[in-house]
């Protein structure tokens, strides 16, 4: 690790960027539905068929939407929300705000009406889109009586003014309006694991500066690129890797039409470049291991001509084998998970990012991946750790601010640079290890700080896991609180129990004393999105999961077992 006496300032990869040349994402879009008019630019599966739309084509859609949000005679630059799950009219109604010369306000499907009004009005939104939801009536409520709503094709409800009416009756808009890089592109709300949701406010610059410069490192297949969108569209890593990536680079979108057929829509993409979470790329190896036992997988891989046939088919199975990189992100990704996808030809690539700087910091670059790095810096990044331990960086794609929150604002920033709130350190080849969140440490009862997501880390080997939450706050030691996988629940209690125990034997010897856990606590309920317990990117929520069992953790530390189990 390099040290200095108070701080760390690593600046790794520098490249000329000619800022100047930068082009945004209509003047991109204009240049491909000009030069490759009739190719596929969205695939949207709809009732078990596909809805395909060519550059053209969506220029046409988009045209004549910007055209009547222009015929509403609203300020420039007003905000027009945007919540749907992903589809190609998401992708559509987003680029014609831009044309349009509005701010697009981007909210998550599954919020409650709470939220949605707080967004809304926070916000001051003139306008917003429905689209695709899963229960929208517990959603309604949330719209302020003065916001407009229009609903997409196929999916939204009917009592709105409806975009394919707009579509018939609105001209096309014939002029290619572009947006000056200094203006205000989104406000995007982050989901937030405390508190309420703060308005990240981007400018044009950012978004275009980060998918210019990541193209340089970054190779998703120009023309021939396919993307698969399912993670939330409302989150900056989709939006910049899906939608801004796939405009820039001129590829294809394809979507997933629901969880049911998630896994055929995923083969038939074949995508170029994929990004997961932690936990699609634990169901994705518990569907693997459903069908072929780990000591049967692991004979397979040790012969050397059948590894590749297995490798092969596995990657087929997965729609993954024409995939140039496998990202993982938006939380750490266990060693041992990507230690288990190496041996099958799968090289996972951690990347890190936030909202606030457009989820361009860190990666790991292809072919030098390191577990249980976020990699190394993005091109431009400048990286320093303070004293505290906690991750700040620099780069022309910060945010401008948090909207109308100048005190919160003032506070994310210290010399230029952005804080984190994530604690780590770069080695001495530039790789950035993040060992927990600044807030996220807790003080046991012998006066002793524990961070909790390296212990997480360790534990997630054991593979019997869905999620992990490691609490502590005023006991002797800490304690895990844990989720079981669906395959887990197979098993009979006595089974898990020993494998619980066997884990918690093998890593205690590897902490500090006032780390080692104490207990692990199997709970009844699944953390889900839909519980407010993880985050629309599966982020476990630390505060609300304490809040629901704080009060027994006494209890449980008490107890005989080393494996307790909720009642």
């Amino acid at each position: 690790m390099i040290s200095l006496s108070l701080i760390q300032i690593v600046i790794l990869t520098t490249f000329n960027m000619d800022t100047a040349n930068l082009k945004s994402p209509l003047a991109i879009f204009y240049q491909w539905e000009k030069e490759q008019a009739n190719n596929l630019f969205m695939r949207q599966p709809y009732e078990g068929k596909n809805i395909d739309f060519t550059w053209k084509e969506t220029g046409q859609e988009i045209r004549k939407m910007a055209q009547y949000l222009i015929n509403q005679n609203l300020p420039a630059g007003s905000k027009i929300g945007l919540v749907s799950k992903n589809c190609a009219w998401w992708v559509m109604c987003d680029l014609a705000i831009m044309m349009a010369g509005h701010v697009s306000v981007p909210i998550y499907p599954n919020v409650n009406a709470t939220t949605l009004n707080y967004v809304l009005t926070h916000s001051q939104a003139k306008f917003l889109f429905v689209g695709k939801l899963d229960d929208w009536a517990s959603m309604a409520d949330g719209v302020p009586a003065e916001v407009t709503c229009i609903s997409f094709p196929k999916y939204a409800p009917k009592e709105y003014t409806q975009w394919e009416e707009i579509c018939k009756i609105t001209p096309a808009l014939s002029s290619n309006p572009d947006r000056d890089l200094d203006q205000i592109m989104t406000i995007i709300y982050t989901s937030g694991t405390t508190g309420k949701p703060k308005g990240v406010v981007h400018r044009f610059h950012a978004l275009a500066y980060a998918i210019t410069a990541a193209q340089t490192v970054i190779h998703a297949g120009g023309k021939e690129a396919r993307m698969f969108s399912y993670l939330p569209l409302a989150h900056i890593a989709e939006r910049m890797l899906i939608e801004i990536g796939a405009i820039y680079e001129g590829g294809t979108i394809f979507f997933a039409e629901s969880l049911d057929t998630f896994a055929k829509n995923l083969a038939d993409t074949k995508p170029t470049v994929f990004l997961g979470v932690p936990r699609i790329w634990t169901k994705f190896q518990m569907g693997i291991l459903s069908k072929l036992s780990q000591p049967k997988l692991s004979m397979l891989l040790s012969l050397p001509i059948i590894s590749g046939i297995i490798k092969k088919k596995i990657k087929t199975g997965l729609g993954l084998n024409d995939c140039n990189h496998y990202f993982t992100g938006a939380a750490p990704t266990p060693p041992a998970l990507m230690k288990w996808y190496k041996k099958l030809g799968i090289n996972l690539q951690e990347v890190y990012g936030m909202t606030e700087n457009t989820a361009y910091s860190h990666f790991n670059r292809k072919g030098k991946e390191r577990f249980g790095s976020a990699g190394q810096a993005m091109p431009n990044v400048d990286v320093r750790i303070e004293e505290n331990g906690e991750i700040l960086v620099k780069s022309d794609c910060l945010m401008v601010e948090y909207y109308k929150e100048p005190e919160l604002t003032d506070n994310a920033f210290r010399d230029g640079f952005l804080r984190t709130g994530d604690e780590g350190y770069v080695d001495e080849n530039g790789y950035l290890y993040i060992t927990g969140r600044v807030k996220d440490i807790f003080k046991t009862e012998k006066g002793k700080y524990v961070s909790p997501s390296p212990i997480e880390m360790k534990f997630a080997k054991n593979s019997l896991l869905e999620q992990i939450c490691v609490v502590g706050n005023n006991l002797p030691q800490p304690i895990a609180l844990v989720v079981l996988s669906e395959e887990a629940k197979k098993l009979s209690k006595e089974e898990l129990s020993m494998s619980l125990s066997e884990t918690l034997t093998e890593i205690n010897p590897s902490l500090e004393k006032h780390e080692k856990l104490k207990k692990v606590v199997v709970v009844k309920e699944e953390w889900t999105i839909e519980n407010s317990l993880l985050t629309p990117t599966m982020k476990i929520k630390r505060n609300p999961i304490e809040k629901l069992y704080n009060s027994r953790y006494v209890k449980w530390y008490e107890m005989k077992d080393a494996v307790v189990w909720e009642s």
